[in-house]
C-alpha cells in the first residue's frame, strides 16, 4: 500500500510539468502592438520592428517613438540614409536605422515639409520648413537660408533637386507658385503660377526635364523644363528658366472621383509608370498623364481611406499603400491585394522602399486624433 502510494505521489511530480507546460503551448496571444513613429520591414511588410532608438552622448538612449512622421526621404546614392521629416518636432536622419537616430539641431523645431539629398552630392541637403528653404552643405551639420517667402503664412510644400544637372532646384508654394533655381538655391525665379497651392513636385526618374505637378485640390499638371543651365550666360536667361509643354491633365482625371485629399504622386524608375493616390482610389498611367487606369481596391471608394502609397523601384508590379489600421500589398499590378494589419495603434502616414533591396520598406506613422 506504502509503495502504490509513493508511485503515485512519483507520477503526479512527473505529469505536473507536462501538463503546466501543455497548458502555456496552447493559449494565443495577439502580436503587441507598438506606440513607435517609425518602424522596418526586411521582409516586404510581413513583418515589423521599431526602429525608434536614438542615441545621445550621455550613453542614456532616448527614443523618436512619439514624433509624427511628416515625410521619409532616401539618400539617392546610399540607401542607409534616411531623412524622417516629422509634423513640429524638427528633421531626423539615420545612417542605419537600427544603430539609431539623430535630431538636426540647427534646424528649427517645427514641421518640416519636405526634404530633399541632392543626388550627386549626399552632403548637400535641402529642408523645406514654413516660408523657408534651408541647405546644408556639410551633411546637415549647419544650414543656410537659401529661399525665404516675403509673407510668413505662405509656405515652402515641395522641393526637387534635378538628378541630372543638381543646380536646378524647383520648389511648390502653398501659394501656387512654381519656382526655379539655376545656381542651387542662390537666385530664383517665379516659372508657373497657378490658382490654388501646390502640394507635390516631382521629375521623372527617366528624364528629368519632366516634371509633374500635384496641387492641394488634387488638380494635377505636367511641364518640360529645361535642364541644361549655365547661370553664368545672362544672354540665355530665359532659355535657363524655359517651360514648355505645359500640360493640363485634369479633363482626363475628370471621369474618376478624384476628391479633395492628395495621397501620392510618384512615376517608376524602372517603367516611367506614373502612380497617383488621392484618398479614395489609386490611379496608373503608362503614357505621362494622356490616359489612366483605376487599380481595384478591396474597399469600395466610399470605404477605402488610403494615407500612403509606395511602388517597388524594381518592379512597378508591386505595389503598396497604408491606411489607419491596415497595410496593403500586391505583386501582380493591383488586380490582388494581401492586407496585414498595422503593428501600431497608429495610423500609417508614410512608406519609403529601399531602391537597392525592395523587401527594406520604411513606416512612418502619426497618432490617431
Amino acid at each position: 500500500m506504502k509503495k502504490r502510494s509513493w508511485l503515485l505521489a512519483l507520477l503526479l511530480i512527473l505529469v505536473s510539468p507536462l501538463a503546466a507546460a501543455c497548458s502555456v503551448s496552447t493559449t494565443s496571444t495577439a502580436p503587441e502592438e507598438k506606440d513607435s513613429s517609425i518602424f522596418l520591414s526586411l521582409d516586404g511588410g510581413a513583418s515589423w520592428r521599431e526602429v525608434d532608438y536614438m542615441p545621445t552622448v550621455s550613453g542614456r538612449p532616448e527614443s523618436i517613438a512619439n514624433l509624427n512622421v511628416n515625410r521619409l526621404e532616401m539618400d539617392p546614392q546610399d540607401n542607409l540614409a534616411v531623412y524622417l521629416a516629422s509634423f513640429d518636432e524638427g528633421l531626423f536622419y539615420t545612417y542605419k536605422a537600427t544603430d539609431g537616430w539623430r535630431k538636426v539641431a540647427s534646424l528649427p523645431r517645427a514641421t518640416v515639409n519636405d526634404v530633399k539629398v541632392d543626388p550627386k552630392n549626399k552632403c548637400i541637403i535641402y529642408a523645406a520648413i514654413a516660408n523657408r528653404l534651408y541647405r546644408s552643405n556639410d551633411c546637415a551639420r549647419n544650414w543656410s537660408e537659401a529661399y525665404v517667402d516675403n509673407l510668413p503664412g505662405v509656405g515652402v510644400n515641395s522641393v526637387v533637386v534635378d538628378h541630372y544637372n543638381p543646380a536646378n532646384i524647383y520648389i511648390g508654394t502653398s501659394r501656387g507658385e512654381i519656382v526655379k533655381s539655376i545656381d542651387s538655391g542662390a537666385h530664383w525665379r517665379t516659372i508657373q503660377r497657378l490658382d490654388e497651392g501646390v502640394n507635390r513636385l516631382m521629375t521623372s526618374p527617366l528624364d528629368s526635364r519632366l516634371i509633374f505637378v500635384a496641387t492641394e485640390k488634387n488638380r494635377i499638371y505636367s511641364f518640360r523644363s529645361n535642364t541644361v543651365t549655365n547661370p553664368a550666360d545672362s544672354a540665355d536667361l530665359e532659355g535657363n528658366f524655359l517651360v514648355s509643354d505645359w500640360l493640363d491633365l485634369n479633363d482626363i482625371l475628370r471621369e474618376y472621383n478624384l476628391g479633395q485629399s492628395f495621397k501620392g504622386l510618384l512615376v517608376s524608375p524602372k517603367d516611367g509608370l506614373i502612380f497617383l493616390a488621392t484618398e479614395k482610389l489609386i490611379l496608373r498611367s503608362a503614357d505621362n498623364g494622356v490616359s489612366w487606369e483605376q487599380l481595384n481596391l478591396i474597399p469600395s471608394e466610399e470605404a477605402a481611406v488610403i494615407n500612403a502609397l509606395a511602388v517597388d523601384p524594381q518592379d512597378s508590379n508591386h505595389i503598396y499603400y497604408v491606411t489607419n489600421t491596415t497595410f496593403y500589398s500586391s505583386s501582380d499590378g493591383g488586380a490582388t491585394w494581401a492586407t496585414k494589419k498595422l503593428p501600431t495603434k497608429r495610423a500609417g502616414r508614410s512608406l519609403l522602399i529601399d531602391f537597392k533591396d525592395p523587401s527594406v520598406i520604411y513606416l512612418g506613422t502619426v497618432k490617431l486624433k
